[in-house]
């Protein structure tokens, strides 16, 4: 009884502080993400009121807040549009994954920790947070946008890619044979493709199966679907929040506007106790040791993803401002990232990495949504203020030369 109410205390001063912390954030017209980052430090380890009862619940609360946020993502496009997306960005999957990997590669190389902990830090700067983005997209209101779907297709080419990227990193830290390592890939590259297949091949079949004039059934089905889902793909070694993806896209027409809408509170609430659970799981005191290096890492990697976007927006015909819009907007690191620094932690590869993730990370996770609101503003103005300065520079006076002159006609009378 005791636990339980200790438990009730807990849960609902996360949920009211949230509350709270979302006014502010509305008010300042702000994302309130960091906010709830920050929330997350002052309750976890080492923090002003660790939690202790709630703990896992609000992990629990916090993974189903990802897989909302990207079946939300998914109900606002079709089977089609991710396939004609992603035949036309894969160039700009490419572009991505060579900016962003190599980075962290290069560093752990640096700092002598091996080739292991070279492709754990790679994966960990490459692959922008999609709980995150997907959150910002909606609080700034640019889901409509025309740049977009380009960020949504080097999203989505990232969490694939995750599918086959995370069996090698597991096969990797565990050391297992290279044919133990090629099964567990194929498993993982088979899942991937006949999720893939059935949303888009099917897509119409299961929004029938799924569609309901009752909300309360429509709501049921969608949720318990999309959970099952995500749990089977995770099971299988395929990101579970690639599976709720896919389920997102497979839903069409009234099916999923229906589900947009009853779906959204829950996303905002679940996905807000993700946050703060990532920010409970942050020690402050493991910060300061590798804040140096996470800071430069940071800055190189977030100039990397705005030349990503802004490559990326440019090559589907995105007018400038746009493009600035779609680089800002990938800046952020998150979930995908806290896991592949967990499993290379579990393996005791290198004691430092988990710090320096979590501190690189916290910082990009927090930047992010910053980056997401001015950086198009800030890189007009800077265009801007440079053409002012070149129009207002005095044309240079020249002195007319034998070679510039215009030759005399001597057979041309005199006036």
């Amino acid at each position: 009884m005791h636990s339980s109410a200790v438990f009730l205390i807990e849960f609902g001063a996360i949920i009211l502080g949230l509350g709270l912390l979302g006014r502010l954030a509305g008010r300042l017209q702000f994302s309130p993400i960091p906010l709830y980052l920050l929330a997350g430090l002052a309750f976890g380890e080492g923090g002003l009121l660790p939690l202790g009862a709630s703990e896992e619940f609000v992990a629990i609360g916090a993974e189903i807040g990802v897989i909302l946020l990207l079946l939300m993502l998914g109900l606002e496009y079709t089977a089609s549009d991710l396939v004609s997306n992603l035949k036309t960005q894969y160039p700009a999957g490419l572009v991505d994954m060579a900016l962003n990997a190599l980075p962290g590669a290069a560093l752990a190389l640096l700092l002598g920790w091996g080739p292991v902990a070279a492709v754990v830090l790679a994966g960990v700067t490459w692959i922008s947070s999609s709980g995150v983005i997907a959150k910002v997209l909606g609080d700034l209101g640019r889901l409509g946008n025309r740049e977009t779907p380009v960020i949504l297709s080097i999203l989505v080419l990232e969490d694939l890619a995750m599918a086959v990227y995370l069996p090698i990193i597991t096969a990797l830290l565990a050391g297992v044979s290279l044919a133990a390592g090629s099964v567990t890939l194929a498993i993982a590259l088979g899942v991937a493709g006949l999720v893939l297949f059935v949303a888009v091949r099917y897509g119409r079949v299961i929004s029938r199966f799924v569609s309901s004039d009752d909300p309360e059934k429509l709501l049921l089905v969608v949720l318990g679907l999309t959970l099952l889902v995500a749990g089977l793909a995770q099971q299988l070694q395929v990101s579970a929040a690639v599976g709720a993806f896919l389920v997102g896209i497979a839903l069409s027409g009234e099916v999923a506007e229906g589900a947009h809408n009853l779906l959204a509170p829950l996303r905002d609430l679940f996905a807000a106790v993700f946050f703060v659970f990532f920010g409970l799981h942050t020690d402050p005191q493991s910060i300061p040791p590798v804040i140096l290096p996470a800071l430069a890492l940071a800055v190189v990697t977030a100039l990397t993803k705005i030349a990503t976007g802004y490559w990326a927006a440019r090559r589907a015909g995105i007018s400038s401002k746009g493009r600035w819009r779609a680089g800002g907007t990938l800046v952020a690191r998150g979930e995908f990232s806290i896991v592949i620094a967990g499993l290379a932690v579990t393996a005791g590869i290198e004691p430092d990495l988990g710090p320096l993730a979590t501190a690189y990370v916290l910082v990009l996770v927090v930047i992010g949504p910053l980056t997401a609101r001015y950086t198009e503003p800030i890189a007009l103005r800077l265009t801007a203020r440079r053409t002012a300065s070149a129009d207002t520079v005095p044309a240079q006076v020249t002195m007319p030369t034998a070679e510039t002159l215009e030759p005399v006609d001597e057979s041309r009378p005199e006036r």
